[in-house]
């Protein structure tokens, strides 16, 4: 029997028949911890459905998504229905744990694809901007999968910066030997809190970025993952990127004209690295992620600057 059909079983007698034929088909489980989209129709049954969902599945806690993900902090709505109201959890995927609180943190479990993939397209020895690092996404497999020379990871929210030191904790990477052996790097820069080979910094990643360039330093990769795409980051990730290096960009494409988006969003690329005193960019890979809404993709350009 499948979800629905449980659900509606537990649920028969309790809330309107007609009702019934519009509960969820599945759910979203991160850690313990168990997410429901609920039609609007049955927002007066959320603790009755809750409890149910409860009693069928081994987790602490039910929540139901309240709305999108808002403001520039990309924060998510959720609201816990039933069981615990903590809302911490650790998820584990790809090898990596990710620790962080669903109320306060966007996470995209429908991403763990590319979770999987960036890591193994970083070289040894590399030097990586991560210019939305969130709670890790890619700085931690990247940290822990590959073996770049350092990582400088930057935030704007704080209850991100929280987590992602949280999360390099959990995977063992706070007192790691390259920790110790990159604790130098650039004397005069404010430093961030070092964690291995990754450097945390909270605020502004272009503001940020500009004071690593200051200091003389130069990436291999940058990573713009970061959704709506962040096109006014753009400049300040060709003021940092090496010639020959790569840039990870978040791009929203729509399936029927995905050709020509692409083409768009490279020729944006073109002009802004011509700008900045390179030969210009090559597309490497346009890797589709997920769909994102009805007739649009989530995409990830790999591209790489001459």
């Amino acid at each position: 029997m499948g979800f629905k059909e449980s659900l509606i079983e537990k649920l028969d007698g309790k809330i309107d028949s007609k009702l019934l034929e519009i509960l969820p088909k599945g759910y979203q489980k991160i850690g313990d911890i168990i997410i429901l989209s609920l039609n609007d129709e049955l927002s007066g049954f959320h603790s009755v459905i809750g409890e149910a969902v409860l009693k069928m599945e081994k987790v602490r806690t039910v929540c139901v998504k309240t709305g999108g993900v808002t403001g520039e902090l990309r924060k998510p709505q959720i609201k816990v229905i039933a069981g615990s109201e903590d809302t911490e959890v650790c998820h584990f995927e790809n090898g990596v744990y990710f620790c962080f609180d669903i109320k306060k943190v966007m996470f995209a479990k429908g991403n763990v694809a590319e979770r999987g993939r960036l890591p193994k397209q970083v070289k040894m020895d590399e030097v990586i901007v991560d210019m939305f690092v969130g709670i890790g996404y890619f700085t931690v497999p990247i940290a822990k999968l590959a073996r770049p020379t350092k990582i400088y990871a930057i935030d704007l929210n704080p209850d991100s910066i929280k987590y992602l030191k949280k999360t390099l904790e959990k995977n063992k990477l706070k007192n790691s030997e390259q920790n110790i052996k990159f604790s130098s790097d650039h004397p005069n820069l404010k430093n961030g809190e070092k964690f291995g080979c990754v450097e945390v910094f909270e605020g502004d990643s272009k503001k940020i970025v500009e004071e690593l360039v200051d200091k003389g330093v130069k990436a291999d990769r940058v990573l713009l993952g970061y959704l709506p795409p962040p096109v006014e980051s753009v400049q300040y990730a060709m003021k940092i990127v090496k010639r020959g290096g790569m840039i990870h960009y978040d791009d929203l494409i729509y399936s029927e004209n995905d050709e020509k988006d692409i083409e768009k969003t490279m020729k944006m690329f073109e002009e802004e690295a011509i700008g900045a005193g390179f030969e210009g960019v090559e597309l490497v890979n346009a890797q589709k992620v997920k769909s994102y809404r009805p007739k649009v993709d989530h995409y990830v350009l790999d591209i790489r600057i001459k």
